[in-house]
């Protein structure tokens, strides 16, 4: 289960006084690009309460049997809706130690919420339709992203000084999926990294 930074800091491009931007490409051991790694920061010099609105709506979508996306990034304390658009009900649900809830079964245009207000990983499924499955991320740090298609995920505005980086993904092969290291950061500039994490076959 070893999981290595294939390469150090660069500081190349300066940034605005005081921060720095992350990039950061996640991998499995053979090189491919992993998609849908959430990576977080936290920083040493994250004021309490800062929080971050990410890009994506805090909506998981029931739609041609399947949930879309299949890895959703949420701030704790976000409702992530659960709209279900196909013609059959489906029965939400989840057991993870980060968030229990079950809604029961419901159709087509209708709409839940739930509220999660806890940080790490939750696993959901459908009691309807056992193929059903995706996951939910709550972090606590405005510095999170998920990675593309090319398993990279560029995180901007972060304080230099001491702090940790986390990389999550569904197929990690590592202790609650999740990779974890200290990263000191300057005060601007750009770090580059890459990270290799073994997983599983898809």
């Amino acid at each position: 289960m070893r999981t290595t930074f294939l390469m150090a800091m660069l500081c190349a491009i300066p940034a605005s006084a005081g921060a720095t931007t992350v990039a950061v490409t996640v991998q499995d051991s053979d090189g491919r690009p992993l998609r849908d790694a959430v990576v977080s920061i936290q920083s040493s010099a994250t004021r309490p309460g800062t929080l971050a609105t990410f890009a994506a709506p805090a909506r998981i979508t029931q739609q041609d049997i399947k949930f879309d996306p299949f890895v959703l990034l949420v701030q704790k304390g976000a409702r992530v809706s659960f709209p279900n658009r196909d013609r059959v009900r489906h029965h939400v649900y989840s057991f993870s130690k980060a968030k229990k809830f079950e809604l029961k079964l419901y159709g087509r245009e209708d709409d839940r919420a739930v509220l999660f207000d806890v940080p790490g990983t939750v696993a959901l499924g459908c009691n309807i339709h056992d193929q059903m499955q995706a996951f939910i991320r709550v972090v606590d740090t405005p510095w999170a992203g998920k990675t593309d298609a090319n398993g990279r995920v560029v995180i901007e505005g972060i304080p230099g000084g001491g702090a940790s980086i986390t990389v999550w993904h569904p197929r990690a092969r590592a202790k609650n999926g999740e990779f974890a290291a200290p990263l000191p950061l300057p005060a601007g500039g750009t770090v580059s990294k890459i990270i290799s994490l073994r997983a599983s076959a898809p």
